[in-house]
């Protein structure tokens, strides 16, 4: 907790403002307000999903730091997941540091076990973890997936931490039609072709399987 009108109140307040600013321009920034003690300075960080356009991504964060305001209140850290985007910040330094604590999990409805379908999400899952880049896609028929991390992890970190979420979503989602795993700095998900499909991740933030609202995630420090 920080004390309200408090020089860590002031920095806070111009941590968020800095992010919803960036958010206009940039899918991803991170920000370092230093204060005049140790105890004042204050980290943060927004991540886009990587196929929001920009206006998408802008109105994502500043709806994630509104919710930060008014439910993380007068606390030194939080952290906000919306399907569109995160919002993370604190009082001890995580930029740079890969987090693979599990945030949230959703699995689907069993559709029972078909070796196929099974093993078409599986190769999908598993060619996410070869691609380039923070924000990841593939699919094959109707199975799609989902990956991405953090842009302050480096490239090994990134891949580790994209094997890790897609490795426990096989094995805690089993044969659900559907998954998604949010890691502390890297998330994967994936849909066989059902409602929750991936397929239309390629849009606007209102259309399809990521709407910016359902998904809710808030952390308190």
């Amino acid at each position: 907790m920080y004390t309200p009108n408090s020089p860590y109140e002031s920095n806070l307040n111009s941590l968020l403002t800095s992010l919803v600013n960036s958010a206009t321009y940039s899918s991803y920034n991170n920000f370092t307000v230093l204060g005049s003690t140790q105890q004042d300075i204050i980290y943060g960080l927004y991540q886009c999903r990587g196929d929001l356009a920009m206006p998408d991504c802008a109105s994502c964060v500043a709806r994630a730091v509104t919710r930060a305001g008014d439910m993380c209140r007068d606390t030194c850290g939080g952290t906000v997941q919306l399907d569109g985007c995160l919002v993370k910040y604190d009082n001890a330094t995580f930029l740079g540091v890969e987090d693979k604590n599990v945030l949230l999990k959703k699995c689907g409805p069993s559709v029972g076990y078909n070796p196929e379908a099974m093993g078409s999400r599986d190769a999908v899952l598993g060619g996410l973890v070869g691609l380039g880049g923070p924000f990841r896609v593939g699919g094959s028929g109707m199975v799609h997936g989902v990956a991405q991390c953090t842009g302050d992890l480096s490239f090994g970190e990134c891949q580790d931490c994209i094997a890790e979420a897609i490795g426990r979503l096989k094995s805690d989602c089993g044969t659900a039609d559907y998954g998604d795993l949010f890691l502390g700095k890297c998330y994967a998900r994936y849909s066989t072709g059902g409602a929750h499909d991936t397929s239309q991740a390629h849009g606007k933030a209102h259309h399809g399987f990521f709407l910016m609202l359902p998904l809710l995630l808030l952390l308190l420090f």
